[in-house]
């Protein structure tokens, strides 16, 4: 079970990579209930997240997140104690926080120009995640880490990017008149053209036939024959002595 998880985050991950530029260290923002969860079931993030991500990982947290884990009081506190020992990212809700799933979300707008993983068990968090482009998501369940396949909006985006139904019409057009100027579409379709070859005749053609050769006859007619020859040159017509003796 273990390497069959290993392998769907090895490919996960190369997905993310190739397209959307993610890269070591990998950055996961954790909230506090993934902190929880990690509590609850005894799970070493330091540890276990850059063995199952099979890189080196940079672990952080948002100034939102830590005052709401402050003002949950008692019930989270251990939560509050692990999340102290991760990075605190800057936000722009210093003077004015925000919830932390906010607070996650509006450092991941923009098409998450920083690469962050988002590490969440709030399934509000989780779907609000899945409508964006580009954010890979992470959660504990049955006592692991899980790293969630692509959302339907990154495969979405991948194909609009490989169809180029994301560039602009007018952009389209500048390319286009670009190419007429500079010959590349005229060059591509030469290329694209294939030159017919002239035919020549069929090999299978030019073969001689093969001449019969002539069919033997017999031997009991040739033996015939030669018996009637010889009985033509040797016989003696009938009556010819009777002629001579008158």
């Amino acid at each position: 079970m273990k390497i069959t998880r290993q392998k769907h985050a090895k490919k996960y991950l190369t997905f993310y990579r190739f397209n959307f530029g993610l890269r070591e260290p990998y950055q996961v923002l954790l909230d506090g209930t993934f902190c929880q969860a990690a509590l609850r079931n005894k799970i070493q993030i330091k540890e276990q997240l850059p063995k199952y991500l099979m890189g080196e990982v940079q672990l952080c947290t948002s100034h939102c997140v830590m005052k709401e884990l402050q003002s949950l009081g008692k019930e989270l506190y251990g939560a509050k104690l692990i999340a102290q020992r991760f990075q605190v990212r800057s936000c722009s809700h210093f003077q004015n926080p925000v919830s932390g799933s906010t607070c996650l979300l509006s450092l991941t707008a923009d098409g998450n120009p920083h690469h962050y993983f988002i590490a969440t068990q709030d399934q509000e968090l989780a779907a609000k995640v899945k409508k964006r482009a580009g954010v890979p998501l992470m959660f504990i369940i049955q006592n692991t880490i899980v790293l969630d396949k692509p959302s339907p909006k990154s495969l979405a985006r991948v194909e609009a990017l490989q169809s180029n139904q994301l560039v602009p019409e007018h952009q389209r057009h500048s390319i286009k008149h670009l190419k007429d100027e500079q010959g590349v579409a005229k060059d591509s379709e030469r290329k694209g053209k294939k030159r017919k070859r002239v035919k020549g005749p069929n090999p299978l053609s030019c073969i001689k036939k093969k001449k019969k050769a002539p069919q033997q006859q017999p031997a009991a007619s040739t033996s015939a024959q030669t018996k009637r020859k010889r009985r033509r040159k040797h016989g003696k017509p009938a009556g010819s002595e009777t002629v001579q003796g008158s």
